[in-house]
């Protein structure tokens, strides 16, 4: 099924999600600011240069990582530095509340922007089904119908929400679309303009996301 939706509808939702993955780190550094204005004790002061620092470091990666994964960064020509989107990705996931560990499994010697960009959105959903952290694994094969790529999360109540499998189905939620729910409807969109689909299956505590059929050279 052929994902669709308006798209100013689709850019505004887009940008309430990247607002919401940005919130954290940016409250990090202004909370941070407000402490090093106070008067305080050197240890006081000690902490706060460390909460401006970690938030200042948590924003960057987040920023790096969203203008991948959502921005023109994910729609540049030719092939992609797998090196570099593995580390951008590594990055922000290692940013999470939860920090799951991410596991990399990739057979293929290219790898196109809108590939790695796929990927990167792949690893945000699995991310959203894992609460309580776990694990994420990445695997990448060129197959004879076209590449493809599998990211399955695993970990201590795991659970994709229905709304969100209806938005990876490329159906709309009974709730309508949201800043939440549009971002599994994007990588669908992506999936499917590479030539592919996207799937999931759900386990118990585990969920495998499919991305199968991919034109090889994105």
């Amino acid at each position: 099924m052929q994902a669709t939706i308006d798209p100013a509808h689709l850019s505004a939702y887009i940008a309430s999600r990247i607002c919401h993955d940005l919130v954290s780190s940016v409250s990090s550094i202004t909370n941070a600011l407000d402490f090093m204005n106070e008067p305080q004790d050197s240890e006081m002061r000690v902490q706060a240069e460390k909460l401006l620092y970690d938030g200042a470091e948590s924003a960057a990666c987040k920023l790096k990582f969203l203008r991948y994964a959502f921005g023109s960064v994910g729609l540049s020509n030719g092939a992609a530095d797998i090196h570099d989107a593995k580390q951008i990705t590594e990055s922000f996931v290692s940013h999470h509340n939860k920090k799951p560990e991410l596991e990399w499994d990739i057979e293929t010697e290219h790898l196109s922007f809108s590939h790695a960009r796929l990927i990167m959105n792949m690893v945000m959903l699995a991310m959203d089904c894992l609460p309580r952290g776990g694990s994420i694994v990445v695997k990448v094969r060129n197959e004879v119908e076209g590449m493809g790529i599998v990211v399955s999360a695993a970990g201590k109540r795991c659970k994709l929400r229905d709304d969100t499998a209806s938005a990876i189905a490329g159906d709309k939620p009974e709730e309508g679309w949201s800043a939440r729910t549009v971002q599994p409807l994007f990588t669908r969109i992506i999936a499917e303009g590479l030539g592919g689909d996207l799937s999931v299956e759900t386990e118990e505590e585990q969920i495998t996301l499919k991305a199968t059929s991919l034109n090889a050279e994105g």
